[in-house]
């Protein structure tokens, strides 16, 4: 699992370096006294967005996380925003759930399947089966590489008025769309969704409120929250810089199932809780890189 570990490093490395939330979250627990050193925050899930076109989306992407042991769980459809989505388990309870999401691309107007198209067929077969999925570096160098060139502003502008996904994809490709706080393991007084959104807000990380700060689970088992994606100055193609939304935060908190209620809490491990996602959860979470979100973000 050593090729794993390294993915999944360096996938962290680089989503730190671009979300500033992130450092400030792990610091303002560090300075209250809530965690010691940052890997004591167990990541819940990590989340990718891809394109719905033959040689990539969802069928190319999951072959690099099941050749590592994950399992192909829950599909979820999201009928407004013209996304399918699965989640994936992960081989040891140590490393995160993984949820991906593609765009129906074939669901958008002709003139944003012709913008996506002329980017996307320049990968002319599916990038995965090339690699050398025993690599972990090789793997890692290729998630964070462009797949097609650098997109034009008048193309982003045109696919952020039809679908924020789809422009968010065409200029920032695979990179790690966020990452998620198992605020559950924490201990008393942030151990609640409630409670760490208090402390989130109290140290300044703005949320994302579609559908209210919390976003529940019909069955009550599943509170999620997210901050608003972090803006990132983009250079697109002809070298001209747009500020444009990048990565968020999120967090979870999986109650335990009724049936384990009855356990001491040190005996309470992963598989004792709520499991899998949520499809109107995940709805409202995908809204945090949406300008209806990012315009409260006024930090540049």
């Amino acid at each position: 699992m050593e090729a794993l570990q390294y993915i999944l490093g360096g996938l962290m490395r680089r989503y730190q370096e671009r979300v500033p939330d992130v450092g400030r979250v792990i610091a303002a627990l560090q300075a209250e006294g809530v965690i010691q050193k940052p890997d004591e925050i167990e990541n819940d899930h990590i989340a990718f967005r891809t394109m719905g076109v033959p040689q990539l989306g969802i069928r190319s992407f999951e072959k690099i996380f099941l050749h590592y042991g994950y399992q192909k769980r829950d599909f979820y459809h999201f009928e407004g925003k013209r996304l399918d989505a699965y989640w994936f388990s992960p081989p040891e309870p140590r490393f995160p759930r993984i949820f991906v999401s593609e765009l129906r691309v074939g669901d958008l107007s002709e003139a944003a399947r012709r913008i996506i198209t002329s980017y996307t067929d320049e990968v002319k077969t599916d990038p995965v089966d090339a690699l050398d999925l025993d690599n972990g570096a090789a793997v890692d160098a290729f998630l964070h590489q462009p797949l097609w060139r650098v997109p034009t502003w008048a193309d982003y502008q045109t696919l952020l008025a039809e679908s924020e996904y789809a422009a968010w994809v065409i200029y920032n490709r695979y990179y790690l769309n966020h990452y998620t706080v198992s605020v559950h393991n924490l201990r008393e007084g942030y151990g609640t969704l409630p409670e760490f959104n208090a402390f989130l807000e109290r140290i300044g990380v703005k949320l994302n409120d579609s559908g209210g700060k919390i976003k529940t689970s019909p069955d009550g088992n599943l509170l999620q929250s997210a901050s608003v994606a972090q803006m990132v100055e983009a250079e697109f193609a002809g070298g001209e810089k747009h500020w444009i939304s990048g990565s968020y935060v999120e967090f979870a908190e999986r109650k335990v199932l009724p049936q384990f209620r009855h356990l001491p809490a040190d005996q309470i491990t992963r598989e004792h809780r709520r499991d899998g996602f949520e499809t109107d959860n995940a709805d409202r979470i995908f809204e945090s890189t949406f300008t209806s979100q990012t315009g409260k973000n006024s930090e540049k």
